[in-house]
């Protein structure tokens, strides 16, 4: 759901002159912070005495940057060199502080080693060479200001810009002050530390151990507590941190040992409550404390399969965990429970090999987890969160790279997700540069919302970009165009005070974006291109968007947060914003989690207090609110709500079309997307007479899902008739011709690698009362090589995009951009059908999309998929020794060639079929044409049906299945006849010159073709309307590629099996007529055949 765009933002600090250090205090590292002058540092028993003192800047400010952290809200982030430790604001990027150590501070305490830094970035910590920990405290003044900048504008501008912006820029960025704190002496050496909201938790190496330093002593006025590493009788072998990561959200951590092995540890809270009430026994409880910190379970053994890991990273979003291993392998692990069961999850596939990617040196998830960013020594790679690759730098001009100095493209040494996963800080290794790299990604990556998925709208650091194909015709659709894409920049203002962007939503028929920062909302029309944004900054100040954000029509639905209270209100797109356009707002008792539309005017809204709330959606001439008709408590089904992602139900159809609204809960089936697990609760009653929910899990490692019934604004709109409504009814849909909607239930699901579908969400309730849904259901799935965006169902397709680096000799920089594919998935659920006996299904669904001008094309996808799977099938029969006889019954061939005759008209049915064969081995035409009249039949009627071009390919086949056979030239030479002087009978040239090279290639000495032109009257001199033969006279003229049925290959054989052929010279394209002359659109490369656009 992440794609790297643009072009890549530099940024580098080389340091302040003495003279002109940002107004900052120079300090030295011996200097005291606070006013008794001296500070004992941990574990040294030595006062460290400071002082201020006056240094030079030198080379050092331009060294490598080697260390680069964020703060959790992203406003800035710190960065170190081996001798200095600057403070940047993120938006705009600017260098707010910075710190220089003198030469007896890199003497006493050692070069920059690593950094760490407080979540709420208040305390900054360096480690050091020799085994320090340097600790500063960053502070914000409100007041000072620093970069002001001065304008020749005068002061009528100045003030609309004020006006424009809510801020006046002149006025400057906040100054932020470093101040150092203290030096804390590790005697025992630092493996790895962490900085969290409670405490630094060192790893030590002699003795290695674990070290817990408070930021605030407790109760008890302690500030330490350690563990040493032999004494955790949970640690199968004892050994040293080599890395160490915790994520507060999970509270849990991971250790990954030197000896590879990797453990999930999480404190052990009860000891250090006893600590803090315990004040007559504060050794003995100290003593407890350090025998019983930690509790952990090893979750990653190397052995001869698996290699030691070297690096981890948590994904609190989806429970899972990512290792790095010695041989660059990255394992998933999925966490069940925090008792140890922590099974394999997937194995991520690397883009190269080590030697070409070098090792690991980064693994960090996206803030939403949705996207896996890892850095190696010489590039870098993403994925989605279950195995999708995303993107890399492998695939690039290294030498171009090299000469433009793109060192990002080279390799990383550092990453960090900033703007809420809209950019990606990085850092290359020997490199004093910065790196920012921006992101395009699902809206429903922010907001999970069917209309997101299905409308397929991405947004980036500055716009939001919808795919505008759903309306237009159906080449068009699959062009790939970057026309396609409408861009709407995010208003200046609103982008200005508000930024990042963290939601953003669309309507189900795609007139109308809703965007949300860190407070307020705004909205656009697609239409008119204009946005709406509060006037009065005080009131978008007010509250912010959580929960999410939906549209009914032109009614844009919020979850809004405002001094502890939380609402769903109401705002019109034809109303501009402010304190009293509010159409209506409704109290909750809790913060959203989920909100969505369900039905025709059916409200979902899922809470932390684990309710299921239905609202109807009551719009009147007089105003629009929202009527509660029930709720869902489902205490005893979910027991983490924040884990829900999405929320869906199913209702049935009498209840959809005539049941009162007020029991639909009694009747909804549930469907739950929690962590990765698609989840389905059923309605039952107990034997109480009260209502139980029967609970299954459907489907494992989901990315996204899409419910096609809560899309039907425009799923089913006819191909034909465009000049309908793009939003229909409910009832309009469900009236309407089922043979029209036969996927209209249908339900899709992403898992990492296939889309998933399941074609009617009612058979999955019924499977799910039989037994465990996963070995009893018929699960379609489609195999993609891209990304899937959205399903496009009324075009048939799947909608994708990937990621395209340019790099030209002409311009100094690298180009990322997303492109767009597109995949047919007509032909996979045609097979399925098929293979489970359903024909009227399939020819129900060849009915609802018969009108595509692709259409013909995928049948030939369908049946090409079916004969290699015939083939393969006779292949390991005769492997086995089965009989000849034998080797036909099951096949399903037999049956695909009757559904394309039933399906097609004979003249594209016939030209679907040599299509098929000529793009297949030649070893498969004896396959097919054993369910089928012979060549010379076929070629017999399309003939008759005026299918000249059809009629040259089965020459092709004719002559492949009899090239064995002796004087099979001379059998062919009278077919060539009639067919030439067909085309010369309606001056069709094309065909005549591809004839005549088809003679070349079966005749070299060039005898076949003479008589063929002899007996068809080329040279008798009868030339009527040909002024110019062009080499179509007497002579023999050279076979040429563009103009030849078998290319200008000599070989027979190449000539029926179409290798060395181009694809301008394909014959018969799907659909085609006589007289056509044009390349098949979806034609392919030699001996390849495309099945996606």
């Amino acid at each position: 759901m992440y794609w790297p765009c643009g072009v890549p933002k530099i940024y580098a600090f080389n340091g302040p002159k003495a003279e002109a250090f940002i107004g900052q205090q120079r300090i030295h590292h011996n200097e005291a912070a606070n006013g008794d002058g001296k500070r004992r540092s941990e574990g040294s028993g030595e006062a460290v005495t400071t002082e201020q003192s006056q240094f030079k800047a030198d080379d050092e400010f331009t060294k490598a940057v080697i260390g680069l952290r964020a703060s959790r809200n992203d406003q800035v982030f710190v960065t170190i060199t081996r001798t200095n430790i600057a403070v940047w604001q993120t938006r705009p990027t600017a260098v707010l502080a910075a710190v220089a150590r003198s030469q007896s501070s890199l003497n006493t305490y050692g070069s920059n080693v690593a950094l760490l830094l407080r979540p709420d970035s208040a305390i900054a910590v360096v480690q050091t060479q020799n085994n320090f920990l340097l600790t500063y405290s960053i502070t914000t003044d409100a007041q000072a200001r620093v970069y002001q900048q001065q304008f020749a504008y005068s002061q009528a501008r100045r003030q609309s810009v004020i006006r424009q912006f809510g801020d006046d820029d002149a006025t400057g960025l906040r100054e932020v002050s470093i101040r150092f704190r203290m030096a804390i002496k590790i005697d025992a050496g630092i493996s790895k530390a962490i900085a969290s909201e409670q405490d630094l938790l060192v790893a030590t190496i002699k003795p290695a151990a674990v070290q817990g330093i408070k930021w605030i002593p407790d109760k008890t006025g302690s500030q330490t507590a350690n563990e040493l590493l032999g004494k955790m009788e949970w640690m199968s072998q004892k050994s040293i941190i080599a890395d160490l990561v915790h994520d507060r959200a999970m509270s849990l951590s991971v250790w990954v040992m030197v000896d590879g092995r990797a453990y999930a540890v999480q404190r052990n809270a009860t000891s250090a409550k006893k600590s803090e009430t315990s004040d007559e026994s504060q050794d003995f409880e100290r003593s407890e404390n350090t025998k019983m910190l930690f509790h952990g379970h090893c979750f990653h053994e190397p052995s001869q399969q698996v290699s030691g890991a070297s690096l981890a990273a948590i994904n609190a979003r989806f429970s899972i965990l990512a290792l790095s291993c010695e041989n660059n392998e990255i394992l998933i692990y999925s966490v069940k429970d925090y008792a140890g069961n922590i099974p394999p999850s997937h194995k991520v596939e690397t883009p190269a090999s080590i030697t070409t990617t070098g090792k690991v040196t980064v693994l960090a998830y996206s803030p939403d987890g949705y996207c896996l960013f890892v850095g190696f020594e010489k590039g870098w790679a993403m994925w989605s969160v279950f195995g999708k690759p995303l993107g890399n730098s492998f695939n690039t001009n290294r030498n171009l790279a090299e000469a433009n100095g793109e060192a990002w493209l080279l390799g990383v040494s550092t990453a960090t997700w900033v703007g809420a996963g809209s950019e990606v800080l990085l850092t290359a290794p020997g490199d004093y540069r910065i790196w920012k790299l921006d992101m395009a990604r699902s809206a429903a990556t922010g907001c999970f919302s069917c209309a997101n998925l299905v409308r397929a709208m991405l947004q980036t650091p500055s716009e939001v970009v919808i795919y505008r194909g759903h309306d237009l015709p159906d080449l068009t659709t699959i062009s790939g165009e970057a026309s396609l894409w409408h861009h709407a920049l995010y208003p200046p203002a609103y982008l200005h005070n508000q930024w990042p962007i963290k939601t953003c939503v669309i309507s189900q028929d795609g007139r109308y974006v809703a965007v949300a920062g860190r407070r307020g909302l705004a909205h656009y029309s697609v239409q008119s291109g204009r946005w709406k944004t509060f006037s009065d900054l005080s009131i978008e100040n007010s509250f912010s968007v959580r929960g999410g954000m939906c549209w009914y029509g032109h009614i844009l639905i919020a979850a809004t947060e405002s001094d502890g209270s939380h609402e769903l209100r109401l705002y019109s797109r034809d109303l501009e914003l402010g304190r009293t356009t509010v159409l209506y707002t409704e109290a909750l008792n809790a913060p959203v989690i989920f909100i969505g539309p369900s039905g025709e005017d059916s409200l979902l809204v899922y809470t932390y207090e684990n309710v299921l709330f239905h609202f109807i959606i009551n719009l009147t001439p007089r105003g629009v609110n929202l009527v509660m008709v029930g709720h869902i408590a489902f205490h005893e089904m979910v027991r983490a709500p924040a884990r829900v992602r999405a929320v869906s139900w199913i209702l049935p159809d009498s209840q959809l079309r005539n049941g009162d609204p007020s029991h639909d809960v009694a009747v909804a089936s549930v469907l739950f997307l929690n962590d990765d697990k698609l989840v389905l609760l059923q309605p039952s009653q107990s034997p109480e007479g009260s209502l139980k929910y029967d609970m299954r899990v459907i489907a494992q490692h989901i990315e996204y899902y899409i419910l096609m019934r809560d899309q039907l604004s425009f799923n089913f709109s006819s191909p034909i008739d465009e000049s309908v409504p793009p939003s229909p009814s409910v009832e309009q849909v469900l009236n309407g011709s089922r043979s029209n909607n036969l996927l209209r239930d249908s339900l899709w699901t992403f898992s990492g690698n296939d889309l998933h579908m399941w074609s009617d969400v009612s058979e999955v309730l019924h499977m799910a009362l039989e037994g465990p849904m996963m070995n009893n259901l018929a699960l379609l799935s489609i195999p993609v090589d891209f990304y899937p965006l959205s399903i496009l169902l009324n075009k048939g397709v799947v909608l994708g995009s990937e990621s395209e680096t340019i790099q030209r000799r002409d311009v100094p920089f690298a180009i990322l951009r997303f492109a767009i594919r597109t995949h047919l998935f007509i032909p996979y659920i045609l097979r399925h059908q098929l293979s489970q006996q359903d024909m009227p299904a399939a020819l129900g669904l060849a009915h609802q999309y018969k009108d595509l001008s692709y259409f013909a094309h995928a049948l030939e996808i369908l049946l090409h998929h079916i004969l290699d799977e015939e083939v393969d099938r006779q292949d390991r029969q005769k492997s086995k020794g089965v009989r000849d006889a034998e080797q036909g019954m099951g096949s399903l061939l037999p049956t695909a060639l009757a559904f394309l005759q039933s399906s097609l008209e004979q003249a594209d049915y016939l030209s679907t079929i040599v299509q098929c064969t000529r793009k297949t081995e030649l070893r498969s035409w004896q396959t097919l044409f054993a369910h089928l009249p012979p060549p010379t039949q076929l070629f017999e009627e399309s003939l008759q049906l005026d299918s000249l071009k059809t009629a040259g390919g089965y020459l092709l086949v004719l002559q492949g299945l009899d090239e064995d056979e002796e004087g099979s030239e001379a059998r062919i030479e009278p077919y060539v006849v009639r067919l030439m002087r067909l085309g010369k009978e309606k001056h069709d040239w094309d065909l005549c010159t591809e004839l005549a090279g088809f003679m070349v290639a079966l005749d070299p000495s060039g005898e076949g073709l003479r008589r063929v032109m002899k007996v068809v009257g080329f040279g008798s001199g009868e030339h009527e309307g040909l002024q110019e033969p062009k080499g179509l006279g007497l002579t023999i003229p050279s076979p040429s590629p563009r103009a030849t049925l078998s290319g200008s290959q000599p070989s027979a054989r190449q000539a029926v099996t179409g290798v060395g052929r181009s694809p301008g010279s394909s014959l018969g394209s799907p659909g085609s007529k006589s007289g056509e002359s044009g390349a098949d659109y979806f034609s392919a490369s030699p001996g390849e055949y495309r099945q996606d656009f």
